[in-house]
């Protein structure tokens, strides 16, 4: 049962435009009642110049962020419309709307002795799913290919749309997934351990990303790093596991920001793998060992030129552990390298005659 009102939000595609600058055009749309007040959301929707219909892609900013124009952008100049929406009820310079909802913050976030209406993760994803109504219903746009991508936070929204809304072709969370009470940034666990119980059940029940995935029916590209802070990998694996049909892209280190998480190529190729027929992102199996080696079967259209194993001796927290990149051989539809002995986590990961890098599920020994 969803917490939201699909039907209406899938629906309303209303907005006003504030100001237009080529291609680009900053709106308002009405969001949510917030402390029982009418709201409304800024954002900037963006079309390229040509006969229609395209593709679209629905942008959700994470922490410290806000609608960014240049995102819009960048998906514009790859043939995409796309539309950026602010999440911290501010307009397009990151100024205070009169009219805005909930503040990104932890009290939005996390308290709840508020109502559910006034939550973010309630508004959150209620204007993600409005953005994807009015950028679905714009004459220019085919409606039918339209898929979501998001950074941190915006990662953990997209995570929960891609189980709410059955019009998305495509999901990319980067960094975000469920499980938060398990394992996450080390506040949110500070936060979760002074809940009492029945507030954690409450807030897993409604705002843990784990609750929707197993209901997403769109291909997903989860995008992360060894070692990510906010969205550790024990954490994304459990997620990946949830979801029909899931793609991994796994960095070794990758650095966690807006810049870090929309600058990954894969993230366009899968797009327009899901969205314009494009050439797919490679695909790489569960790894398993045999007499001290560890290989995996992949698939795909471009030869793959590189192979990697990553892997991990540390056995402590996994935000602070070690991990390696080394070389793995590739021949023919294997990928294989020889596995240290004392090692205690593991991955492999192959890179497309295209750059295109893919990482296989995570495996414990």
């Amino acid at each position: 049962m969803s917490h939201w009102n699909i039907n209406s939000l899938s629906r309303d595609a209303r907005y006003r435009v504030v100001s237009t600058d080529g291609p680009i055009q900053e709106i308002l749309f009405e969001g949510e009642p917030f402390l029982g007040k009418p709201t409304e959301v800024s954002a900037y929707i963006g079309v390229p110049a040509g006969n229609g219909p395209v593709p679209g892609m629905v942008c959700v900013h994470g922490g410290g962020g806000k609608a960014f124009r240049q995102w819009v952008e960048m998906w514009v100049a790859r043939g995409y419309a796309a539309i950026a929406m602010d999440l911290n009820g501010c307009d397009g310079s990151g100024k205070r709307l009169a009219n805005g909802g909930p503040e990104m913050n932890h009290e939005a976030q996390f308290d709840t002795a508020l109502a559910w209406e006034d939550l973010w993760t309630y508004h959150a994803v209620a204007a993600t799913m409005r953005a994807g109504s009015i950028l679905s219903s714009h004459p220019a746009v085919d409606g039918a290919r339209m898929g979501i991508t998001g950074i941190s936070w915006g990662g953990y929204v997209t995570c929960i749309a891609a189980g709410l809304d059955r019009r998305f072709g495509c999901a990319i969370p980067v960094y975000g997934c469920g499980f938060l009470q398990e394992n996450s940034a080390e506040d949110w666990l500070k936060i979760f351990a002074e809940m009492s119980s029945e507030e954690r059940q409450t807030w897993h029940d409604r705002c843990d990303p784990s609750i929707y995935l197993g209901r997403a029916e769109m291909p997903m590209l989860f995008v992360s790093g060894t070692n990510d802070a906010a969205y550790p990998l024990d954490s994304l694996e459990k997620s990946c596991a949830l979801p029909r049909d899931v793609t991994r892209c796994v960095r070794h280190e990758m650095g966690h920001s807006h810049e870090h998480g929309w600058a990954p190529g894969e993230i366009a190729l899968f797009a327009d793998q899901h969205l314009q027929n494009g050439t797919p992102l490679p695909r790489i199996d569960r790894s398993l060992r045999v007499d001290g080696r560890v290989r995996s079967e992949y698939a795909g259209t471009c030869a793959a030129s590189k192979g990697y194993l990553l892997y991990t001796t540390c056995k402590g927290t996994w935000q602070d552990r070690k991990w390696h990149k080394g070389p793995a051989t590739v021949t023919d539809s294997i990928v294989e390298a020889k596995l240290p002995d004392d090692v205690s986590a593991y991955f492999l990961a192959i890179e497309d005659e295209r750059g295109a890098y893919v990482s296989s599920p995570l495996n414990l020994r």
